[in-house]
């Protein structure tokens, strides 16, 4: 049986503004009707598949969780990396886990903010490459290139083992300039190196020994000292802290000689960036990715993107313009790998946009900032059916919440009330208070804060169901 391991971590910050620190790309539909983590999921069906597990870190724990609840693969199987180590130590991670759950069981890593348009030809090569996970061979999936692309690493080709399908690895080639990439597509033999992998736990676990003793060790003390918590298991932080960061593939795929590598040539693509997205999405006669609310006129091959208001171009090309509640880029598609300069920049102002969404994903449901001043806020919030705030009170702020629909039931000073639509009820600084919804529909009211200090961090919590007290 094939364990789906899903790597959940990244910022994504080359498609801000709609991908953000705390909320990056691939927990968005960017593309398609579901997520991307979500879609990685669903193209595993039609094979034999343990149970995913993912991979990601602390701050995405309830996002992650939300998602695989709604397409039914939520099951205690989300570990979370208290901080960043790169893949190979967060494959390692996965191979512990794997090894104390399942008999050494064919690990299938795949990123979870990849688009794969023929998914029938990528399970066709996942099966492929079995017989080698068999042989205790480490699989690598490189892609067939069709352009000279800078933005890829590459793979050089050796002997073919399997014709057409699989091969030895020569070299693995880090990413060329323009004329370089344009050679590599001349002479046929190289790869874009997917990052997607197949490989028994076992053996993985016994190459990280060969030539990173220092991961597997901290790997293997962090996932002894594990902590279950809903669906997450919690590794050792500070066994995890002490872990070198690095690649797989410098840790392991560039060092051994068990890699081979599996040809896949299935429309893929890592969407790094809007104008990968563009490449992937369906194009009306003008060459225009057209998404929301968007009037275009005499403009040819752009991206535009607008999520909550009516984006106008007139005469542009080869353009991206994305607009979102609290920002908008525009940028030249040929400069689109520069996005992440912004948000470079926009960390050095310390300017939230770099990190957070207007609507913000809390695990109990979501709020949006729809407006703010000078001592006031205003947010609309959406409380999920049976779902409960933290109790809680704050120093710095006053609240009231207005119902606009569902049944609210609020507890203030131990006071509790029912309210529902149209009703309102007052909560003052100082007072300890709960928030929940009791109903079969979502909650939605309007909170006006008011006070001093407006800040997230102005709450301190005495019981919370999410373990965040």
């Amino acid at each position: 049986m094939i364990l789906p391991i899903i790597m959940a971590g990244g910022s994504g910050s080359r498609l801000w503004p709609m991908s953000r620190e705390k909320f990056p790309k691939q927990f968005q539909a960017l593309y398609g009707e579901t997520t991307m983590l979500q879609a990685t999921i669903n193209r595993l069906d039609g094979l034999s598949c343990l149970p995913p597990l993912v991979v990601c870190n602390e701050d995405h724990r309830f996002i992650v969780a939300e998602q695989l609840r709604q397409i039914g693969h939520l099951d205690h199987n989300i570990i979370l990396e208290p901080v960043g180590r790169n893949t190979a130590p967060a494959i390692a991670l996965a191979a512990e886990y794997a090894l104390a759950h399942y008999d050494n069981p064919s690990l299938l890593i795949l990123s979870a903010d990849h688009v794969i348009l023929d998914e029938e030809v990528f399970r066709s090569k996942v099966i492929q490459a079995q017989p080698y996970v068999g042989d205790n061979k480490l699989v690598t999936f490189g892609v067939v290139p069709n352009v000279p692309e800078t933005g890829y690493g590459y793979i050089k080709c050796g002997q073919a083992l399997e014709k057409e399908v699989v091969y030895d690895i020569e070299a693995f080639v880090e990413k060329p300039d323009l004329k370089t990439a344009q050679s590599y597509l001349e002479q046929g033999n190289y790869l874009w190196n997917s990052g997607m992998f197949a490989f028994k736990a076992q053996c993985y676990i016994q190459e990280l020994e060969s030539f990173y003793p220092e991961i597997i060790s901290a790997c293997r003390k962090a996932m002894q000292n594990t902590d279950l918590d809903l669906d997450f298991v919690r590794v050792s932080k500070a066994d995890f802290d002490a872990c070198p960061s690095e690649s797989i593939d410098y840790a392991v795929m560039e060092k051994t000689d068990k890699a081979v590598v599996v040809s896949l040539d299935a429309g893929w693509s890592d969407v790094g960036a809007w104008s990968s997205l563009w490449e992937v999405s369906d194009k009306d006669t003008n060459g225009n990715v057209q998404k929301g609310d968007v009037i275009s006129i005499d403009s040819q091959n752009n991206f535009i993107l607008a999520e909550n208001s009516l984006v106008a171009t007139v005469g542009i090309n080869n353009t991206i313009v994305v607009q979102t509640k609290d920002a908008v880029l525009v940028v030249d598609k040929n400069k689109a790998q520069d996005v992440k300069t912004i948000v470079n920049h926009l960390k050095q102002l310390n300017r939230s946009e770099s990190k957070v969404h207007r609507q913000v994903y809390r695990p109990w449901g979501k709020y949006d900032s729809i407006d703010s001043g000078h001592r006031y806020q205003v947010k609309c919030i959406t409380v999920k059916p049976g779902q409960k705030l933290s109790v809680q009170m704050h120093h710095h702020r006053a609240e009231h919440w207005i119902v606009v629909s569902g049944t609210a039931k609020v507890s203030v000073d131990d006071k509790e009330s029912l309210l529902t639509e149209n009703e309102s009820i007052y909560v003052p600084l100082g007072s300890v208070h709960y928030l929940e919804n009791p109903g079969k529909v979502d909650l939605e009211l309007i909170e006006v804060q008011v006070g001093s200090y407006l800040g997230e961090d102005d709450i301190v919590r005495f019981e919370d169901r999410y373990g965040r007290a």
